[in-house]
């Protein structure tokens, strides 16, 4: 992760690293790199600094996880059932509502809670992957539709502390979309047809929402 993505950030979520805490959304369209800057804001957080002539041992101790909103993807069997399965990456083809209450449960900070992942390589969610326990300071939760107005998504956005859009040009996201059909097996033909057809129309979807970020951070 460049610094010139990964510090401002680290820089905003810093002084919110009180007694209290902390979430912070990471939003933006298929292929923005919301995962990768996620997982390096977690990882910058994971362990606090040892400031220069500190005994490591008088450092307090701060852990961070990232949550993945991919986690409440419905799983391929009920796509297939409710006729979703080329539709997949859309607001219709995730648990809404468990994504919600998860996030009411991880923002009161009051018992160890289990949040779901999602497997690339299975393109399956995994449930119960992530412990996320009381004495964590800082979640970074990264989806497409974080800032969706329409219930139950809108219910989610006052939970977090700060959100943050990556607006990335099409050039760029694109190519990376069909690299990543290419590699769960699909000929070109097929992989421009899907990046096109579904991730493009969730993308456009999503843009709607750029304005409600607290942050947003062009990407070249």
């Amino acid at each position: 992760m460049r610094p010139e993505l990964l510090d401002p950030v680290a820089d905003l979520v810093a002084p919110l690293l009180t007694s209290r805490r902390v979430m912070v959304g990471i939003v933006g369209a298929p292929g923005a790199g919301k995962s990768t800057l996620a997982a390096a804001l977690a990882d910058r957080f994971a362990r606090p600094r040892v400031p220069a002539g500190t005994e490591p041992a008088a450092a307090p101790d701060r852990a961070a996880v990232c949550v993945p909103m991919d986690g409440f993807h419905l799983s391929n069997v009920e796509l297939a059932r409710l006729g979703l399965a080329n539709r997949k990456g859309a607001p219709e083809t995730f648990d809404a509502w468990g994504f919600v209450h998860l996030m009411r449960r991880i923002r009161a900070a009051d018992e160890l809670v289990y949040a779901p992942t999602f497997n690339r390589n299975l393109n399956e969610s995994i449930g119960s992957a992530i412990p996320i326990s009381p004495s964590v300071e800082l979640v970074v939760v990264e989806g497409n539709y974080l800032l969706l107005p329409t219930d139950p998504w809108v219910r989610a956005r006052p939970l977090f502390d700060l959100t943050v859009y990556i607006d990335v040009p099409d050039e760029v996201r694109v190519p990376r979309l069909v690299r990543r059909q290419r590699s769960r097996g699909l000929d070109r033909t097929a992989a421009h047809d899907w990046v096109n057809r579904s991730d493009e129309a969730n993308a456009r979807l999503i843009a709607t929402t750029r304005a409600a970020a607290d942050v947003v951070l062009t990407r070249g």
